[in-house]
């Protein structure tokens, strides 16, 4: 199986490929320069022997000397020399390749260079003029081309046998410079496919891999931001679901040991569903993340009298804060003060900072739910009899884990995200929170102000500090 995906890879076909086009280049090139060396090795045969006749045709007494002892020209390549004289016969042992044209040739003064046969051999002939109105020729035998062309032709194996494995070598390395970026964005991807995150790719090779490793690198970052954004969705809809639920089963409970008897229990009946309900659209925000419809909060936009969402979130609250011994209270109009908002999520980011107000407040100190109206819009306040806040403390209040990791160990904390979640609902509502060190209680006070829809401005928060509340309830 190794071998088989060996044989599939960018590597190995790189390196076919290479190798093939080598071998066809090899060969091709083999081909031309074998026929190109039998005409170089015969050219080259027959410039020498044309200088050596060149050089005998200057001494003629020295070719004399030589015909007439029928000497041979001394070497391996069995040359044999003819005399053409001036009144037209030649004599030697290579006269019998000089005919009446090529005689003619020498007589007239022209060099002559022809192939012929002599005793039964095919010979290389060439013929210069000499000094004495003559002519010498001088043969040699084709053989010894051969002899050169087969030298040549062996000295010509191993540079394409060099060149072949060259280009062998050059494929390897190419194929392993691609493949290497390649496998090692495969294997991140891999990774990246098994849930490990902050990854990075190197940007190394050509370009479009260079790109390749760029994009798995964004993909790493945009799975991390997505997977993030879903996890802060899942941990602060398991920190808010805990409210309801707690309610919900105090009144249970209560019902169950008939601690609420009488006309009490319509009205507890009452807050159950209403806790319940909130629980369905704490689910259904599941869902939907399960969905990949959004993974954010939904907005239902309407109109929400404000008045009555805070007297339901105060029986509740009131409920809430008995058992610890805290003092609950109200303060709102008691006349209804609308706004174009989500009303399920103002009663959720009321619960969240409720929750958080009740874990620092102390027995017998007051927890305060207030509204008013502010210009066209309404605020809401959540004051506490608590430590309060250092100015510290409020630079860094709503990040996520902040004064929770601060306190850890000195006062009573969560985890996290109550303050984190309240400032993200302000943000998708379109309100604006704000915090302070000191309330009138002597804890601190969160106030969020609601604009009269969506997109509207909120109003100066600046008012806040100077109002004096009103107790109703």
């Amino acid at each position: 199986m190794n071998t088989a995906r060996r044989r599939g890879s960018l590597a190995g076909s790189i390196v076919l490929l290479t190798t093939a086009v080598a071998a066809l280049a090899v060969v091709v090139t083999g081909l031309f320069a074998w026929r190109m060396i039998r005409t170089n090795a015969e050219a080259q045969e027959r410039d020498q022997l044309s200088r050596q006749a060149e050089v005998l045709a200057r001494t003629p007494q020295l070719a004399s000397w030589m015909l007439d002892r029928q000497q041979r020209i001394a070497g391996p390549q069995d040359i044999q020399l003819a005399l053409v004289r001036a009144a037209g016969d030649a004599a030697g042992p290579a006269a019998a390749v000089v005919d009446t044209a090529r005689r003619k040739a020498l007589l007239s003064g022209r060099d002559m260079s022809a192939t012929s046969r002599l005793d039964g051999r095919q010979v290389l002939v060439e013929g210069v003029p000499t000094s004495t109105s003559g002519g010498l020729v001088l043969t040699e035998p084709m053989s010894a081309v051969d002899e050169a062309t087969d030298r040549m032709r062996g000295a010509l194996v191993l540079p394409l046998v060099l060149g072949l494995a060259g280009a062998a070598l050059a494929g390897a390395l190419l194929g392993r410079r691609l493949a290497r970026p390649l496998t090692t964005a495969a294997r991140t991807a891999h990774r990246l496919s098994g849930g490990e995150r902050g990854l990075t790719v190197p940007t190394e090779g050509p370009a479009e891999v260079a790109e390749l490793a760029t994009a798995l690198n964004t993909l790493d970052i945009a799975l991390a931001h997505s997977e993030n954004r879903q996890r802060d969705f899942l941990l602060s809809v398991s920190h808010e679901i805990r409210t309801p639920l707690t309610t919900a089963r105090g009144y249970a409970e209560a019902l169950a040991d008939e601690v609420v008897t009488g006309g009490e229990v319509p009205d507890a009946g009452r807050i159950l569903r209403t806790e319940i309900e909130r629980l369905e659209r704490f689910v259904g925000d599941l869902l939907a993340l399960a969905r990949l419809e959004a993974d954010d909060f939904r907005l239902d936009i309407t109109e929400v009298d404000l008045d009555a969402l805070t007297a339901e979130a105060a029986a509740a609250w009131s409920a809430r804060c008995a058992p610890h011994g805290v003092d609950f209270r109200v303060e709102r109009p008691e006349r209804p003060l609308t706004v174009t908002t989500d009303g399920f999520r103002v009663r959720q980011l009321i619960d969240g900072l409720a929750e958080n107000a009740l874990r620092v407040t102390p027995a017998g100190q007051p927890l305060v739910l207030a509204l008013r109206a502010d210009g066209t819009g309404a605020l809401l306040e959540i004051r506490d009899g608590g430590p309060g806040l250092t100015e510290d403390d409020i630079k860094v209040a709503f990040e996520r884990g902040a004064l929770s990791n601060r306190y850890r160990g000195v006062r009573p904390v969560g985890g996290g995200l109550g303050l984190a979640i309240a400032h993200r609902l302000t943000t998708r509502l379109g309100a604006t929170i704000t915090a302070r060190g000191k309330a009138p209680e002597g804890g601190a006070c969160f106030t969020v102000h609601l604009p009269p829809r969506p997109g509207t401005a909120t109003p100066d928060i600046g008012s806040a500090g100077s109002y004096t509340p009103r107790t109703l309830g």
